[in-house]
């Protein structure tokens, strides 16, 4: 399965035991549709709860409201709650995640070290002896 969506705050890398370790996010997809005999759009946000577990290095570039394009499967939780009621929510397990679009300020962070890290090259011909 593929869902599209942003992030609704950093990842977290959580460890579950002594050699796992997890990434846990959550995304939200929006949606929309026209009612009949409407002329106003209604819109609906689904919030999804995702963890991958094949690399914890993808947490540095998961911050919130980052686009992702994500595959893997979708799954349900369901509990009591301290009320007494049954509560549920949507997981996904990612199997495979892809980047589309940075948040804002992470983008200017990104751009901010290739800058730097191609400040701190120096030309070979530039060496002082």
């Amino acid at each position: 399965m593929e869902i599209i969506g942003r992030l609704t705050k950093d990842a977290v890398v959580a460890k579950v035991s002594a050699e796992r370790q997890v990434v846990n996010f959550s995304i939200a997809v929006n949606d929309s549709y026209k009612p009949k005999n409407s002329s106003e759009p209604v819109r609906i946000v689904t919030y999804i709860d995702c963890s991958y577990w094949l690399s914890t290095g993808v947490a540095d570039y998961l911050k919130k409201g980052t686009a992702v394009e994500l595959f893997g499967r979708i799954g349900l939780n369901v509990y009591i709650g301290n009320d007494s009621q049954a509560h549920g929510s949507l997981t996904f397990h990612t199997s495979n995640i892809k980047i589309i679009a940075f948040a804002a300020n992470e983008q200017k962070a990104i751009k901010q070290k290739s800058a730097d890290s191609q400040n701190s090259e120096k030309d070979p011909d530039d060496l002082p002896f």
